[in-house]
């Protein structure tokens, strides 16, 4: 649980520093792109590699992928502390996304292989729980720290140092379960990866993942629109915003066994708080817009995860969740590239904030018909 919260920390921490960060490297050619781009880089990182991250995991082990990636994670976090060059700056947010594709797919396996059925489904809940409070303080920390300067947050992610002795003590390598009967399995031979299988459910986390991070990654650039730029007070409101992530993750635990039915409405609710942001006009109305959006994603991200491992055996688990945190981590990164984009044709940041709710309505209008039609089949 809390190595899951590494590649939170490294995709939160400096969001409420994007400002002050803009301000230092004002005079750099192309700042007001590649600031926003090492918030999110990471991600990118992540995104691309977590399905290698995933073969390398089901060959060489979790316990001893997590390990290694956990001591290499304090050096290249705190490598912003030294560096001068922005450019060097976004690189080295790169190679900490690599880092952060082999401790994620690792922690999330290792769910996967210490748990089953509903035991899984409230430890991935609780995974989910844990990566929200954490980014909760880390939104309060980053900016509490931020107010000393950009730079100061980033001896934060020397905290792997403390984690990774404790990884290897605590932990145990997991074995595939022993088959009662001798001899070869047919399930031993080797077999195709399901690909078509876990198309789907990767989809729509991508877009969830979109829907996920749009109130960590743009508050503080709707606050700055709204006049707001101290980053004590951003981090103060995305923290208050991601409490709610927690509460939503507690009520999945709670409403687990209808998470088919449940994911049409957790994207409504995820959409009633992208219009509540939109038509804000202060920073407490944004709030409650935000605070609302993530009541929904604290549902979201374990309903989307517990259907995709559900789907994946004990062989291809490493494998199956390296393309799920790939689509979900890609969705980060592409989220603030989305909405930037949009933001121009909408007429502002928030009208575009606005335009994604409207496309998750759809989104969760697509599903509920597909549900219906799926359960009306065998009856036809």
């Amino acid at each position: 649980m809390a190595g899951s919260c590494l590649p939170i920390l490294g995709a939160v921490l400096i969001a409420p520093l994007l400002p002050k960060m803009q301000d230092h490297f004002a005079s750099t050619a192309g700042a007001e792109a590649l600031v926003p781009v090492a918030l999110t880089i990471p991600a990118l990182a992540l995104g691309l590699l977590a399905p290698f991250a995933g073969l390398l995991v089901d060959r060489l082990g979790r316990k001893r992928l997590l390990i290694g990636a956990s001591l290499l994670y304090a050096p290249i976090g705190t490598a912003p502390l030294w560096l001068d060059s922005l450019g060097a700056i976004v690189a080295s947010r790169a190679l900490l996304g690599v880092v952060e594709a082999a401790i994620m797919t690792c922690c999330t396996t290792l769910i996967g292989d210490y748990y089953s059925g509903k035991q899984r489904e409230r430890y991935l809940a609780l995974q989910t729980i844990c990566s929200a409070l954490s980014a909760t303080a880390f939104f309060a920390v980053g900016g509490a720290i931020g107010e000393a300067g950009w730079r100061a947050p980033f001896w934060a992610y020397a905290v792997s140092l403390l984690l990774a002795p404790l990884m290897a003590t605590v932990l145990t390598a997991p074995h595939r379960a022993a088959r009662p009967t001798a001899g070869p399995s047919p399930q031993d031979a080797p077999r195709p990866f399901p690909w078509r299988r876990m198309a789907g459910p990767c989809a729509l986390t991508f877009f969830g993942a979109v829907v996920f991070y749009t109130v960590p990654v743009m508050t503080s650039n709707l606050l700055d629109d709204l006049g707001i730029t101290e980053s004590s007070t951003i981090g103060l409101a995305t923290a208050t915003a991601s409490v709610a992530t927690v509460i939503g993750a507690f009520t999945f635990t709670r409403l687990a066994d209808h998470a088919e039915r449940l994911l049409p409405a957790v994207l409504v609710l995820c959409a009633a708080g992208f219009g509540v942001m939109w038509l804000a006009g202060s920073m407490p109305v944004l709030v409650a817009g935000a605070v609302l959006n993530c009541l929904g994603g604290g549902m979201l991200l374990p309903t989307l995860l517990t259907r995709a491992m559900a789907l994946l055996d004990f062989a291809d688990r490493g494998r199956g969740t390296g393309l799920w945190n790939a689509a979900f981590f890609l969705g980060e990164f592409v989220c603030p590239l989305v909405l930037l984009g949009l933001a121009p044709a909408a007429g502002s940041l928030a009208a575009a904030v606005g335009l994604l709710g409207a496309v998750t309505v759809l989104v969760a209008a697509a599903l509920r018909l597909r549900r219906r039609q799926t359960v009306a089949l065998p009856a036809a």
